[in-house]
């Protein structure tokens, strides 16, 4: 290959995550209304008839779709389906930071305003319940915090003798904070509580 060729093929080249075609790629939209007592967020907890994490608090969404326009009509499409709200009371969605899980998933979460909040039809077969938090408790309550340490653990057939040490190669481990939030004995954590943290950052920012 001659140089003009790699400079064209580099020059037209749009970095991307490397490897992000091999990840599941999901969307959520974390859902803010207007109550009485001011702008809160909304949960949802996952019908118990769900084969994964049933019982589990989350925000509307799901795997993107090959249909989807792009990962903001994703989260739209996800809250509309399990909520049972229309599109056009789905207002100001705007993104957040996207997230790279260890295990597999870039997640594209959203921000955006719920009207109607009192004429929601949640879809029973995914959505047991939901329920608001008071956005002012996320302000004034830092979440705690916890690590999960993922330890590598090669194949059997990992080709040890092409690495400086063998066996004894010191691989690195990862580690992975999860965040725990509790309002009026309901547990928020996992990714939900993740999103919402960095949401709360977003807000404090001066």
């Amino acid at each position: 290959m001659k140089p003009n060729e790699i400079i064209s093929k580099m020059t037209l080249h749009s970095p991307k995550i490397l490897g992000s075609e091999n990840f599941s790629k999901y969307a959520v939209l974390l859902p803010l209304v207007e109550m009485e007592e001011g702008v809160s967020v909304l949960f949802e907890v996952r019908s118990l008839d769900l084969r994964r994490q049933p019982g589990e608090i989350c925000f509307p969404g799901g795997r993107m779709d090959p249909t989807d326009k792009n990962e903001k009509e994703a989260a739209i499409r996800e809250t509309i389906e399990e909520l049972g709200i229309a599109r056009e009371h789905i207002k100001h969605v705007n993104q957040l930071d996207f997230m790279i899980s260890p295990f597999g998933m870039i997640i594209y979460p959203y921000a955006g305003f719920l009207e109607g909040f009192e004429k929601l039809q949640p879809n029973l077969s995914e959505v047991g319940e939901v329920f608001t938090v008071p956005l002012k408790f996320f302000m004034e309550t830092e979440p705690e915090v916890y690590h999960i340490n993922i330890k590598p653990e090669p194949e059997e057939n990992f080709p040890f003798d092409r690495v400086i040490g063998g066996k004894d190669y010191d691989f690195r481990a990862a580690r992975m904070d999860e965040y725990f939030y509790e309002y009026e004995g309901r547990i928020i954590w996992g990714l939900t509580a993740r999103i919402l943290a960095h949401f709360i950052e977003i807000l404090k920012e001066t």
